[in-house]
């Protein structure tokens, strides 16, 4: 064991960090170490602690539809999620998203309570964790042709035939997935209570995101990189000034009071 009343204070600081979790017997020996410095390096790690097992259990209740469909033998449970049923232009993005049990992503959440920056971190942990991930999309065309709910759907069928293989049980924000040969069960506002859920709901909003910056290269005039669609002020200033494009939903309102 180290003699930790020979180390400097940086060089404790580097041991408590590579260690994790320390001992109670390496605790014991470090509160008697009289060094302000040393006191100040045990608080940080106990609130560290706390913040961990803090998230810890907010993850684990977040797998709470996880854990009983495990339990029940249903190995494979993907979460599906959409983005971009509410914007007046673009597509709409659907994800389906499979874990093993047993994997948690820090700070993994319902995308709506995310920042960019998080949401694209998290995009790449999803991606890299992930037992399975479909991504699917229903273009513009398809939503003004079949309306927003459906192509929603669509969006949502193609991410899961994006799977690997067929789920055993899908978990569904929202509303049920018709036609669907899975076992499944709608989850209201299931972005925010399953993890899986949250996970698809990362992954289909980064996804649409980055396909509205190409629109706006494509169409400045919108600003689709600020709102990526969606009806703001600024958006609606800008259709009725320029009027609707080839990416804006024309089965929508478009024209609005200045």
């Amino acid at each position: 064991m180290p003699v930790f009343d020979k180390m400097t204070i940086a060089e404790l600081a580097l041991y408590i960090d590579q260690a994790g979790n320390l001992t109670p017997e390496i605790e014991e020996i470090l509160m008697k170490d009289k060094r302000n410095g040393t006191s100040a390096l045990l608080e940080r790690h106990r609130r560290k602690q706390e913040r961990r097992a803090k998230e810890t259990a907010r993850l684990e209740k977040m797998l709470i539809y996880e854990k009983q469909l495990w339990q029940k033998g249903f190995k494979a449970v993907a979460g599906i999620d959409e983005a971009g049923r509410g914007p007046l232009a673009g597509p709409v993005v659907a994800a389906a998203v499979v874990f093993s049990s047993g994997t948690l992503i820090d700070n993994l959440n319902d995308s709506k309570q995310l920042s960019a920056a998080k949401r694209g971190s998290l995009y790449e942990e999803i991606i890299v964790n992930a037992k399975a991930y479909g991504i699917g999309s229903a273009s513009r065309e398809e939503i003004d042709h079949f309306n927003i709910h459906q192509a929603t759907f669509l969006a949502m069928r193609r991410a899961l035939a994006k799977l690997p293989d067929e789920p055993d049980f899908i978990l569904v924000d929202g509303f049920a997935l018709p036609e669907s040969s899975c076992r499944q069960k709608a989850i209201k506002s299931g972005d925010a209570l399953s993890l899986s859920i949250a996970a698809a709901s990362v992954l289909a909003k980064v996804t649409r995101d980055t396909m509205m910056l190409r629109l706006h290269e494509e169409y400045p005039h919108y600003g689709f990189n600020r709102h990526k669609g969606y009806g703001t002020a600024d958006h609606c200033a800008a259709l009725n000034k320029y009027g609707p494009c080839p990416a804006h939903r024309v089965s929508f309102r478009l024209k609005f009071d200045d």
